[in-house]
C-alpha cells in the first residue's frame, strides 16, 4: 500500500490529469479520514453478515510490535461454511498499549470477541504461541488452546542445537556468509569459483534467529557450495581463517542430515486455506517412526542426539489431555485418516466422546429448532385472539403431536453410534484427497458425523494467520508512514486481508 499523500504527488496528479483532465483528485485527509473508514465500515459489515450463521468457529492470536515500537494485538477467525469452504478472516490488529500480563491479554481477546458479537462457546480452539503470558489469558478465559506446530518444532530444534561443536561450526557459517554479504569483490570472486567448478550460481543465506529454517537453509548453501567458499577464501590473506575445518563440516552435514526432512512439514501445516490441524496426529507419528527414527544410515553419534531431543521436546509437549483430544477427534473426522493414526488405548474414549458430542449438538440444534417454533407467550395470544374472529377447535386437534422440523430420532444414541461406524467403514481416500470436498459430496450419506467434522476441522495447526497479519502490518507502517495512527493501522490491515 502507498502513503495517502501520494493523492498530492505532482507524478500522481500529473497521470490523473492525462487520463482525464476534468477530474479532481480528493485530498489525503479525505481518504484517510473519510473514504478507508467509509470502506472499513462496509467490508465490517459483510463480515459480519458472514459471522451471523456459523455454527463454530476457531481462532488465532499473536502480539507485535510495529517499526514505531506500537504494540498491537491481532485476531483472526477461521470456519468452514454451509459449502464446506475453509474461510479465514482477519478481525483485528488493535493497539495494545497495556502491559502484556496474562489477565490484561485475557480481557482483550474476550472483549475482541464481544465486538464482534461472537458466542465464546461456539468457539473451539484458539491457536497461539508458545509464549505464558497469553498461554496464561486462554487457561483464564477457560478456553481450549492448541499452540503452534511452528513454534514448538523451532522450540525443539533450538533445544537440541545446544552443543558447542553446532555454536562453534554454526558460528563459522554465520561468518562466512557474512564475508560475501558485505564485499561485491568477494562476491564476483565467488560466482567466477562456481563457474569454474560447476556449481549452481547460488547466493549464500543469511540466517533469520527465529526461523530455524533460515539457519537450515544457511547451512545447506554454505555446504553446496564449500569447494567454491574454501578457493574463494584461500586466495584472501585477511579471511583464510575462515576456510571451514573437516570437523566443521562434518558437523554441518549432521546437523542438515537430521534438519533438512523437517522443512517441508512446517511449510505444509502452515497454510489457512487448507485443513491442517488434522494433519499433526499423521505428522507426530511420521516424525517418530520414520523422518527422525534412528536409521542405519545415521552413522554419526549428533545427528542420533538431535533426532533424540527433538522427539522427547515434541512428545512432552504433545502429551499434554486436552491437546491429545482435539488433536484425536480431528483426526477422527478427517475421511484419509480416521482412527488410524489415534493410540490403540484411546481408540474407543475418543469414539465414546465422539458420539457424546455428536449427541450434544443435535440436542442444541433441536432445543434451538423447538424454541423457534414455540407457540406465542400467553398475553400475546390472548391479544390476538381478542381481534381476531375464534376458530371453533376439532376434536382431533387435541391429539396432535408438536411438530418439529427433521427426523424424530436425530439425537438418539444408537443412531448416532451406527452412522460413526458406517463412516469408519466406508472406503479408504486418497491422502491427497481435500477432505472438505470428501464431507461436501457424503454430508447426506453421514450428516451428524458431518456436524462434527464441520467443528473441528476449521482449526489452523499454526499461529501463521495472525503472522501474515503482522506482515501485512509491517508493510504499511514502513519509514515513510511511521506517522500512522493505530486506528488507521487497523483500518488498512483489515481491509487488506479482507478485501476481495
Amino acid at each position: 500500500m502507498v502513503p495517502f499523500q501520494t493523492v498530492e504527488r505532482s507524478g500522481f496528479l500529473g497521470m490523473v490529469k492525462t487520463l482525464d483532465q476534468r477530474y479532481v483528485v480528493p485530498s489525503r485527509k479525505y481518504f484517510s479520514q473519510v473514504e478507508v473508514a467509509r470502506l472499513h465500515d462496509e467490508v465490517r459489515n459483510e463480515v459480519l453478515k458472514e459471522l451471523c450463521d456459523i455454527k463454530h468457529y476457531a481462532t488465532t492470536t499473536d502480539l507485535w510490535s510495529s517499526r514505531t515500537m506500537d504494540p498491537y494485538i491481532s485476531l483472526t477467525i477461521h470456519f468452514i461454511n454451509d459449502d464446506w469452504k475453509l474461510c479465514g478472516k482477519c478481525l483485528q490488529t488493535s493497539y495494545f498499549p497495556d502491559d502484556h500480563t496474562g489477565e490484561l491479554i485475557a480481557q482483550g481477546l474476550r472483549e475482541a470477541l464481544e465486538s464482534w458479537e461472537l458466542d465464546e462457546e461456539l468457539q473451539v480452539c484458539i491457536t497461539t504461541d508458545n509464549g505464558a503470558n497469553v498461554v496464561k489469558a486462554v487457561g483464564l478465559n477457560d478456553w481450549t488452546g492448541l499452540q503452534c506446530f511452528g513454534h514448538r518444532l523451532h522450540l525443539a530444534i533450538e533445544a537440541s542445537l545446544k552443543e558447542p561443536r553446532i555454536d562453534r561450526a554454526v558460528g563459522v557459517c554465520k561468518k562466512i556468509v557474512s564475508a560475501f554479504s558485505y564485499t561485491n569483490k568477494r562476491r564476483k570472486a565467488l560466482a567466477k569459483a562456481q563457474a569454474e567448478l560447476h556449481l549452481p550460481h547460488h547466493r549464500l543465506i543469511t540466517e533469520t534467529p527465529t526461523r530455524w529454517g533460515s539457519r537450515q537453509q544457511m547451512i545447506e548453501r554454505v555446504l553446496e557450495q564449500e569447494k567454491a567458499i574454501t578457493q574463494v577464501l584461500k586466495e584472501d590473506k585477511k579471511n583464510r581463517h575462515l576456510v571451514p575445518t573437516w570437523q566443521d563440516i562434518d558437523v554441518l552435514e549432521s546437523v542438515n542430515k537430521a534438519l533438512s526432512p523437517l522443512m517441508e512439514f512446517t511449510d505444509a501445516l502452515s497454510g489457512e486455506d487448507y485443513v491442517s490441524v488434522s494433519y499433526l496426529k499423521p505428522v507426530l507419528h511420521v516424525l517418530n517412526n520414520k523422518v527422525l527414527a534412528p536409521g542405519d544410515d545415521d552413522t554419526e553419534e549428533l545427528t542420533k542426539h538431535m533426532k533424540r531431543a527433538i522427539l522427547q521436546y515434541l512428545n512432552e509437549k504433545y502429551a499434554d489431555p486436552a491437546t491429545d483430544d482435539v488433536l484425536d477427534m480431528a483426526s477422527l473426522v478427517d475421511p484419509r485418516f480416521k482412527i488410524s493414526y489415534i493410540a490403540d488405548n484411546r481408540k474407543d474414549y475418543i469414539k465414546t466422546k465422539a458420539v457424546a458430542e455428536i449427541q450434544a449438538l443435535l440436542e442444541k440444534h433441536l432445543s434451538a429448532a423447538s424454541s423457534t417454533h414455540s407457540p406465542p407467550h400467553t398475553s400475546t395470544a390472548a391479544a390476538e385472539a381478542g381481534q381476531a374472529k375464534k376458530v371453533k377447535r376439532r376434536l382431533g386437534s387435541f391429539f396432535k403431536k408438536a411438530s418439529i422440523p427433521g427426523p424424530a430420532a436425530l439425537a438418539d444414541r444408537d443412531a448416532i453410534e451406527v452412522e460413526l461406524q458406517s463412516y469408519l467403514q466406508a472406503l479408504d481416500v486418497d491422502g491427497e484427497a481435500d477432505p472438505l470436498e470428501w464431507w461436501k459430496l457424503h454430508q447426506a450419506n453421514f450428516p451428524r458425523v458431518a456436524s462434527l467434522a464441520r467443528k473441528y476441522l476449521c482449526i489452523p495447526a499454526t499461529s501463521a494467520p495472525s503472522e501474515r497479519a503482522f506482515s501485512t502490518g509491517g508493510n504499511i507502517v514502513t519509514c515513510h508512514r511511521a506517522a500512522l495512527k493505530p486506528e488507521n493501522v487497523d483500518r488498512l490491515v483489515f481491509l487488506a486481508k479482507n478485501l476481495p
